[in-house]
């Protein structure tokens, strides 16, 4: 067994800045190449605290703030603009980084881009839904519409 600090959320393992035994295939395999772990050394204890600080300011603050956010994430759909040809068929893919940018950009809050899940790849203009987790017990379907961007 491998005793690692998680420095991403892994889903069925836990949040960052958790200590956690695992496998060592799935430490040296997955968890390490990746980027979510780092493994665990008197040194590295060090930077629990530190994940976990920078973890509590990208959080909501409380369940009230969470709902209040979900409630206006749920409000309106959100308008991505980006670049396409003629058949709609997009220049790549939309990626949450971009669904994070136009929530912000309408006004409806800052949402961490690691807190959405596309349930598929956005390779055409149309309308899709994401979910965003807002807080540990607050999830909200956030209704997006991809259009081309004007051309010049």
């Amino acid at each position: 067994m491998a005793k690692i600090i998680l420095t991403n959320e892994v889903s069925g393992l836990g949040t960052a800045g958790d200590i956690v035994e695992v496998k060592n295939g799935y430490a040296r395999n997955y968890l390490l190449p990746r980027g979510h772990a780092i493994v665990w050394t008197k040194g590295g204890e060090k930077q629990v605290e530190s994940i976990k600080a920078a973890r509590a300011a990208r959080a909501v603050a409380n369940l009230e703030d969470a709902q209040a956010l979900a409630a206006s994430l749920k409000s309106q759909p959100v308008k991505v603009t980006v670049k396409a040809g003629a058949n709609g068929r997009l220049f790549g893919t939309v990626k949450s980084v971009d669904i994070a940018n136009a929530v912000e950009a309408a006004g409806l809050g800052r949402i961490d881009k690691r807190n959405i899940q596309l349930a598929e790849n956005i390779k055409s203009t149309g309308n899709y839904t994401a979910t965003v987790r807002v807080h540990e017990d607050v999830v909200a379907n956030l209704r997006l519409q991809v259009v081309a961007a004007a051309k010049k």
